[in-house]
C-alpha cells in the first residue's frame, strides 16, 4: 500500500502540529518555516507574551534553534501586526491565545495565507486546551507529534504536570512538567 503525502500546495490552508510537552512541536514548526524562507516566501512567526521562557524577539526550540518572532497578547494584536504580502504565518504555543485565534487562521488560509500552528492539544489534566481543538478540526493537515514517556521510555502523549498549582495555565518547563504515557500518567493535585 502507498503511504499518505501531503502534497506541497500553493494557496492558503492550516496545518497543526500537536502534541504533548516535549515532543518536538516548536522544532517541526521552525523547520516548516524555514523551508518557506528557502523557498523565498515571506514569513511572519508570532508567540504569545504569557510564554516568558525565552526572549520575547525570538522562538526557541528546546535544540537552541531561533527564529525572529512577533510576541502578542492576542489573537487581534496578531492580525493587527501583520504584514503586509505575508505568504506564511508561524504561531507557536497557540494553546494560550484566545478563542478569536480559530477565526484568524481561518480568514488568513481563506486569503491565501499558508498557516502552521503549534500547540499542545491537551492541558496537564488531559482536557482540550485553549482554541487548539476547534483550530484541528478546521486544518487541512494535523500532525500528532509524541514525546518519549520519562518513566518507562514509551510514547508519551501527555504532559504529567509534577510541581506547581491547580491553574490550568502555568508556564514551565521540567521543573513542573514531564512526558507520560497513559499508563505512567497520574492527575496532579497541588
Amino acid at each position: 500500500m502507498e503511504s499518505l503525502r501531503i502534497p506541497d500546495l500553493a494557496g492558503g490552508r492550516i496545518e497543526v502540529i500537536a502534541g504533548g510537552m516535549f515532543s518536538g512541536k516548536s522544532e517541526e514548526l521552525v523547520r516548516r518555516l524555514r523551508r518557506a524562507v528557502i523557498a523565498r516566501q515571506r514569513v511572519q512567526t508570532f508567540k504569545p507574551r504569557v510564554d516568558t521562557r525565552d526572549p520575547p524577539e525570538f522562538l526557541v526550540t528546546r535544540d537552541n534553534r531561533r527564529l525572529a518572532a512577533l510576541t502578542v497578547s492576542s489573537s487581534l494584536e496578531l492580525v493587527g501586526r501583520l504584514e503586509e504580502g505575508v505568504q506564511v504565518v508561524g504561531i507557536d504555543e497557540a494553546q494560550f491565545f484566545d478563542p478569536g485565534l480559530v477565526d484568524a487562521a481561518t480568514k488568513l488560509a481563506d486569503r491565501g495565507v499558508r498557516v502552521i500552528i503549534a500547540g499542545l492539544d491537551q492541558d496537564y489534566l488531559r482536557r482540550p486546551f485553549g482554541p487548539m481543538p476547534a483550530i484541528m478540526a478546521l486544518a487541512e493537515h494535523v500532525d500528532k507529534v509524541h514525546a518519549i514517556c520519562v518513566q518507562c521510555g514509551g510514547t508519551a502523549s501527555y504532559s504529567q504536570r509534577i510541581a506547581g498549582s491547580d491553574e490550568q495555565v502555568q508556564v514551565g518547563d521540567t521543573e513542573h512538567y514531564e512526558a507520560r504515557c497513559r499508563d505512567c500518567y497520574v492527575p496532579f493535585h497541588s
